[in-house]
């Protein structure tokens, strides 16, 4: 029995189904997505998106959709789905009676006395999708006809009718090959048996509109290339699969592959399953090189903080895998030289190695040998804040980072509106002081466990470190309100009840005494905490906002002044077990549960990136986070591990 299913009443509402995702992905970095009636209604939807190395890497739409007909007894049923204006057309929608996600996405039709099942699989080892088609039951014999529509194009941007596009094909086993653009790979659409036959019909379908993207005011038309249609009879019994790939394949071999594929799909039994079965799709291998994606659809991989944030959750927490937890570390250091030692706008992402590394000591590894591997590293990004290496921020005489560049966003509160942050946040800020005494605290007690008991290192940080736990408390806490500032500039302590505190009590060198800690995890708990994840603002706050919906403007206005983020949930579960011990246990499933009730939202099967600060706290964002997810399987790690002792 599938984890996740849906009814025919909840399928043939629109208003439903199209708020339902599914999205698959592999270790090579393509992705399918679409809605559970395989209606596009967001520009990153379609069958294959792939990285593209000729462009960067960046990700690429090549198949949008795969429209299917059945031709029965002389008449045509349409069962694809496009939205034009505000015209469905066709409605093939309520030809579906039954969905189920898992173990992969399965379709069933019913077309009077037909019942056609429809499987699609991600290839986990290639840029391929394909898709299955079988009749289950037929009084008599049914042509299908499978129309593919075009893309070629940038997952974030839409494309056009224009003379640029080749619109020529080639032939191939089974099938035809198709390359719009230059530097594009080769679209090889293929089926498995030579009954099939290919009909060229050449034309552009124009004005495909895509609904998320015109509920949230962005341009949400474009015109897709349609080059004709396979046919292929078929009887009741009879299976057939289609193939669309950027490499050639034998026809005879793909009904085996899309078995073995079935067969090696994750099973899914548990919630934890689930959010390990998540955390598999949102690391990839590409060029033997593995990476977090932060998030599906349209976020990147391979970023800093993100990865950073979601790294031991997705391997430690995840599967206990060491060596690729290590993998992944070894590769962003590799890759973010620029960001760790010179510069970034990320001004607190650099400094969160520390507690990495810290979790992954606390989580089993070998202190000494993670030193030796990492400690120069540690040093190297310590060095990088001394005055005068870098632009946007400055280490101060009092030991304090102070982070400053007009109209620049130097934390994690990146938002934009008429290219100003929203959350600007120049000067002392509070987790970014943090992580820089944590990050000191355990760069110099691991050099004098491992190195020289006489290093430079020691002697020119360690009077560093005292200052700055010296002056920490003393700049951000406030006595008469109970909790810590969440900046201090020119104008002095800034109030704001934010969730940035939380990082002061957690980091395990805190800068804070554990009467201070407690205060603050009190207003946590009275106007932060939700059972979707942290508030990014208190809504006692006049700039509070409850919702994430409107335009971009709307939207990027609550992204951090009161959305609730779910990755925030993980430091302050772990700290409440600090404090608390197993008689948080409770608190902790309650915290939790309430992400599995909504697997049958938003992305279907995932973790979402945000939600609503507001009851009843509805999803938003990208559909799979790598952060919601790798928080999840931290938290379950706690839970475990208390329920334990």
């Amino acid at each position: 029995m599938a984890f996740l299913k849906f009814n025919k009443p909840q399928l043939v509402n629109l208003s439903y189904s199209l708020k339902r995702e599914i999205i698959s992905a592999n270790k090579t970095g393509a992705y399918c997505n679409t809605s559970i009636v395989a209606c596009n209604t967001r520009r990153y939807h379609g069958l294959l998106g792939v990285p593209v190395d000729n462009f960067g890497g960046r990700k690429y739409l090549l198949l949008s959709s795969l429209d299917e007909s059945l031709v029965a007894g002389g008449k045509q049923f349409n069962l694809g789905i496009h939205r034009y204006g505000s015209i469905y057309e066709p409605r093939g929608h309520k030809y579906i009676v039954d969905f189920e996600a898992d173990p992969v996405p399965t379709i069933v039709y019913k077309v009077g006395s037909y019942l056609i099942t429809k499987t699609i699989l991600l290839v986990q080892d290639k840029d391929q999708v394909m898709v299955r088609y079988t009749l289950e039951k037929a009084p008599a014999k049914v042509e299908l006809q499978l129309k593919p529509f075009l893309a070629f194009r940038n997952i974030h941007e839409l494309t056009h009718q224009n003379p640029q596009a080749r619109l020529d094909y080639r032939e191939i086993r089974g099938g035809v090959a198709f390359n719009m653009y230059e530097g594009f790979p080769d679209l090889n659409l293929q089926v498995n048996t030579s009954s099939a036959q290919f009909h060229s019909d050449p034309c552009w379908y124009n004005g495909i509109t895509y609904s998320d993207e015109q509920r949230r005011g962005f341009e949400c038309t474009e015109d897709l290339f349609v080059p004709g249609h396979f046919s292929v009879e078929m009887k009741q019994g009879d299976s057939i699969v289609f193939s669309a790939s950027v490499v050639e394949v034998a026809p005879r071999t793909m009904k085996g592959n899309f078995e073995k594929g079935v067969a090696a799909s994750d099973e899914i039994t548990s919630y934890h399953d689930q959010l390990v079965h998540c955390a598999n799709l949102l690391k990839q291998r590409r060029g033997g090189k593995e990476q977090i994606n932060a998030g599906f659809s349209w976020l990147y991989t391979g970023l800093l903080r993100e990865t950073l944030y979601a790294l031991p959750g997705l391997t430690l927490y995840a599967d206990g895998n060491a060596d690729e937890f290590e993998e992944i570390l070894d590769n962003l250091i590799a890759d973010e030289q620029e960001r760790l030692f010179r510069r970034t706008t990320q001004v607190e992402a650099p400094l969160r190695l520390a507690d990495v590394l810290q979790q992954y000591i606390d989580w089993g590894a070998d202190p000494r040998k993670v030193w030796k591997k990492y400690g120069e590293t540690v040093k190297g990004v310590i060095e990088s804040y001394a005055p005068g290496c870098r632009k946007e921020v400055c280490l101060q005489t009092n030991g304090l980072l102070w982070a400053q560049m007009d109209r620049t966003a130097l934390s994690w509160m990146n938002a934009y509106v008429d290219g100003r942050p929203v959350t600007e946040r120049a000067g002392y800020q509070v987790e970014t002081n943090a992580f820089w005494y944590n990050m000191l605290s355990f760069a110099i007690d691991m050099e004098r466990k491992y190195s020289s008991a006489r290093s430079r290192f020691i002697a020119k940080w360690a009077p560093v470190r005292d200052l700055c736990g010296e002056n920490f408390q003393t700049m951000f806490w406030n006595p008469s309100k109970g909790y810590l500032a969440d900046y201090v500039d020119n104008s002095g302590q800034n109030m704001d009840v934010r969730p940035n505190m939380i990082y002061a009590a957690w980091v395990p060198y805190s800068p804070v005494d554990d009467e201070v800690a407690q205060s603050v995890m009190r207003v946590v708990d009275r106007e932060l905490v939700t059972k979707r994840g942290i508030r990014t603002l208190s809504p006692r706050d006049i700039k509070y906002k409850g919702v994430y919906e409107g335009s971009q403007r709307e939207r990027d206005l609550a992204y951090h002044q009161g959305c609730t983020h779910p990755y925030l949930l993980y430091p302050y579960v772990e700290l409440s077990f600090r404090m608390r011990g197993a008689s948080f246990l409770g608190k902790a499933e309650y915290l939790t549960e309430s992400f599995f009730e909504d697997l049958n939202k938003h992305g279907v099967g995932a973790f979402s990136e945000l939600y609503d600060g507001d009851p009843p706290h509805e999803p938003h964002g990208a559909i799979s986070s790598a952060l919601s997810t790798s928080a999840l399987l931290g938290i379950g790690y706690l839970i475990d591990k208390y329920r334990e002792e």
